[in-house]
Order: structure tokens, then sequence, then C-alpha cells
């Protein structure tokens, strides 16, 4: 993504990249520090991740994109929290840490899929339906750029779930 593009789907897709490489670095990873540490940054772009295409995203497209897809999102997104949630408040030499991290790079690149890559998929939907991408990709930015301070500052709040 070019740092002045605002489309949202491309936003979205920078997001799914730059996690995908987070997971692969967990993988090559040795030792319970460095694992920790990747891990929590995994957790925290997807917490950032979510909550914009929540937020934002998701509401713009309901109506206007087929509404199980819709609803799937969001149910993935919560089981995707429950993970991050036990993630971040674990210690990485805990016996299933790995095996969570694993767990939630698998349902993330079932959801990237069904988002980007699978034939009709959201990202598709959304271009096909009368929705202004690159004002949703500003408000986006910008409500990302706050969390990520947030982050920086604060720290997130564990995520909350929507349909649990």
């Amino acid at each position: 993504m070019k740092s002045n593009d605002t489309d949202a789907t491309h936003i979205l897709t920078a997001d799914h990249r730059a996690v995908e490489k987070l997971f692969a670095q967990f993988e090559r990873a040795s030792g319970a520090a460095a694992k920790g540490d990747i891990a929590n940054r995994i957790c925290t772009e997807l917490k950032i991740h979510a909550q914009i295409e929540e937020e934002i995203f998701y509401p713009a497209l309901d109506g206007k994109i087929d509404d199980d897809l819709l609803k799937e999102a969001y149910v993935e997104h919560d089981g995707a929290k429950v993970l991050i949630n036990e993630i971040v408040a674990a210690n990485p030499d805990d016996e299933f840490f790995d095996a969570k991290v694993t767990v939630l790079k698998e349902e993330i690149e079932h959801h990237v899929k069904e988002e980007e890559k699978e034939h009709d998929n959201m990202f598709q939907q959304a271009r096909a339906a009368d929705v202004d991408l690159h004002a949703l990709g500003e408000r986006m930015l910008a409500r990302k750029e706050e969390l990520k301070t947030l982050a920086e500052t604060k720290g997130l709040p564990p995520a909350q779930t929507t349909t649990m």
C-alpha cells in the first residue's frame, strides 16, 4: 500500500500482510521472551485491525454486501478476540501458548481468505457496492493512528466481543 493510498480495502490488505509477516517471525523465533514479544505485537495489530473494521468498515457495508458474510466476519473476529485476550494474559512459557498463537494464525488465515481471496469476497463486494472506499479509508487511518497512540502510551484494553 502506498502511504497516500486511502482505499479502505488496500489499508486492510496491508494490515493482513503485516500480521502474516509477524506470524512468520513468531514461527522462526526461539525463546519464550522473543515469542512473547512477537505474539504481543500480533495481538496489538489484530486488536487495532478488528476495531477499525467493526467501527467503520463493516457498518458501512451493512445492507450493501452479503449479510451472512458480514455476520460471519463478526463471529470470526470474536473467536480471534478470545484467543488474543488469552495470549496477552498468558506467559510465553505456558504449555499452550504456542498452540494458541498457531490456532489464532489459522483463524486469521481463514478470515483473510473470506475478506480478500475467495471468489465474490467481501472486498470485491465492497467495491461493487455504493461505498466510498476512500472516505472510509481516511476515517480508518485516522482511527488507526488514535489506537496506535493509545497502544503505545496506555496500552489497549482487552478485546471486546460483539456476538458472544
